[in-house]
């Protein structure tokens, strides 16, 4: 039997109105410029953390804490001090910002 009560069929189109309306303003956001955007840098930030756990595990790891006490320093900490990641990472910073100003200068001469 059809539903032909005539305050039903309204509370359905006003049902239908709201979840198409909250449908449309989720598309809406999902779309906009400003939230691809902020996925975009989301994304670069997390890779760039990835890489540059990765790249301290390849050169050597993160400096370890300084020791509290002389006895917690072993004889190869003297020897052989912890290396540094600041110059790999200068280093992949430049040539993140010149592989940057190529692709830049490539779209603006199509």
């Amino acid at each position: 039997m059809a539903d032909t009560d005539p305050d039903a069929l309204e509370r359905e189109i006003e049902r239908t109105r709201e979840e198409l309306a909250r449908t449309v303003d989720a598309i809406a956001d999902r779309v906009s410029p400003r939230r691809v955007a902020e996925r975009g840098v989301a994304k670069v930030k997390a890779n760039a953390e990835h890489l540059v756990s990765s790249l301290g595990d390849l050169v050597g790891g993160v400096a370890p804490h300084p020791a509290t006490s002389s006895e917690e320093v072993g004889p190869w900490e003297e020897e052989y001090p912890a290396r540094t990641v600041a110059p790999v990472l200068i280093g992949l910073g430049a040539v993140l910002v010149v592989g940057a100003a190529i692709i830049l200068l490539r779209r603006r001469n199509r």
